[in-house]
């Protein structure tokens, strides 16, 4: 009987060796959907997996490149690798001086365009596939130039702005159009991965190779910039790195989640030459161009979305447009894998984690009183159809703190306040924060106004 066992147990362990790199690729494509792109290219990339007695080891190349691995993604990691395993497999990390850092070379076309790209383009980020609005027309504009003219019109061009707004989208898009000319070389990286090939280059007494394969580049796109500031080495090499290529025109892009004056511990003389071309800002989109992103996701993904759901998504879900597509996903997926409609039941049900964590504990007509007593009229003037000013206005403020701090769709906002349009509900919140935006004392009153709501 212990024989057997032991015929079954070896007939078992090859079959999983075998597996094994089938479970790493569907680990790696939860990664690439769970984490920003451009941290997927500095730390999942790298990783060089092996699998020996039911333990996935990563080896990585330094003991830097793990501590930063670790702080960024382990914790997302391990949940992806335990996902995909079994509960029994185990993960061990090693450093292995022996390797570098992958380069990546996107293949030549078939329409044998010599140009090669140094770093991971994804092709699925198109100017053709962005949303624009309002909020980042002039980003998009100026990816534009520089993909039509790169060196010419706007050098550097450096974006900045919050997380998920699209600035890995754009930076991408400028990239697959560059890519649609001839004797164009281009070098992709994240601040990190820099920092960590720098580092491997003086470890490796590489340095003069590192300079070498930046100085040859015609397009040089730096994701993360503010990675290297505070890094006396990485700031002075990327000096000298970035006068080599203005020198001749070559075009340099750099992104970052803040402006070159916000940059702490950013060496003055590198803040000067972020400021040389043009600073352009991503805003987080506004109502009309997330319900716009919504609707060319949901086509794309090849589903039909209630107007309905895409208003709660869109009102609720404001500052990120990656998650913004999460949630989209999510919603997606469960319906389909349950064979449900997607409606607003659905959609409350499968977002109920994300929707409360921006939900406040209060109702529509908590506000109406709150918003009544502040401006000193009645609470039946809120649903009345009375117009005058000192009515009307109080009422469209209401109806714009309703839809900041309510989880309630534009259309269920309306019959709160007698029956109204979900239109006239969007024409209160877009007049209400115009006004925000250009008065301060306007804005200030706002405040004061919400922590008032606030429990």
């Amino acid at each position: 009987m212990n024989v057997d066992k032991h015929k079954q147990a070896c007939t078992i362990q090859p079959m999983v060796d075998q597996d094994w790199k089938k479970s790493w690729k569907s680990i790696v494509e939860q990664l690439k959907s769970n984490i920003p792109p451009s941290k997927f290219d500095a730390w999942v990339m790298p990783i060089h997996p092996e699998f020996e007695d039911n333990c996935l080891i990563l080896k990585v190349p330094s003991r830097i490149f793990l501590d930063g691995l670790k702080a960024d993604c382990e914790k997302t990691l391990i949940a992806s690798v335990k996902s995909v395993f079994s509960s029994d497999v185990t993960v061990r990390f090693e450093v292995d001086p022996s390797l570098t850092l992958p380069t990546e070379s996107r293949p030549q076309q078939n329409n044998q365009k010599t140009n090669s790209v140094d770093g991971y383009i994804d092709p699925r980020f198109t100017f053709d596939n962005f949303v624009v609005g309002s909020s980042n027309e002039f980003c998009y504009a100026a990816s534009r130039a520089v993909a039509d003219k790169p060196g010419e019109s706007y050098n550097p061009l450096y974006i900045h702005g919050g997380v998920g707004l699209g600035k890995t989208h754009l930076i991408n898009a400028i990239a697959n159009k560059l890519m649609q000319k001839d004797h164009i070389k281009i070098a992709y990286r994240t601040g990190e991965r820099f920092t960590n090939e720098l580092i491997t280059a003086i470890r490796n007494n590489a340095t003069h190779q590192f300079r070498e394969q930046y100085r040859k580049v015609d397009v040089l796109i730096i994701d993360d910039v503010q990675f290297i500031a505070g890094k006396t080495s990485t700031q002075e090499e990327f000096f000298h790195t970035f006068n080599a290529l203005h020198e001749v025109h070559k075009q340099i892009i750099l992104v970052s989640d803040r402006s070159p004056r916000e940059m702490s511990h950013l060496e003055e003389r590198l803040r000067s030459r972020f400021n040389w071309g043009l600073v352009a800002d991503i805003q987080p989109p506004n109502l009309e161009t997330r319900l716009a992103i919504l609707a060319s996701k949901a086509e794309l993904a090849g589903i039909t979305l209630d107007k309905e759901v895409a208003y709660l998504l869109a009102s609720r879900i404001s500052n990120n447009v990656r998650e913004l597509e999460g949630a989209l996903t999510r919603i997606t997926a469960y319906a389909k894998l349950t064979d449900k409609v997607i409606d607003m039941e659905v959609t409350r049900h499968v977002l109920r984690d994300q929707l409360q964590e921006d939900m406040r504990i209060i109702s529509v007509e908590d506000i109406q009183k709150s918003v009544a007593n502040y401006y000193n009229i009645r609470f039946q003037d809120m649903v009345s159809k009375k117009r005058n000013r000192t009515i009307a206005f109080p009422r469209q403020i209401a109806m714009y703190a309703s839809k900041e701090l309510t989880t309630h769709s534009l259309p269920e906002i309306g019959e709160k306040f007698g029956g109204k349009d979900h239109t006239t509900i969007l024409y209160a919140h877009r007049k209400i924060q115009q006004m925000r935006n250009e008065d301060k004392d306007f804005d200030d009153e706002i405040k004061r106004l919400f922590s008032l709501l606030k429990p």
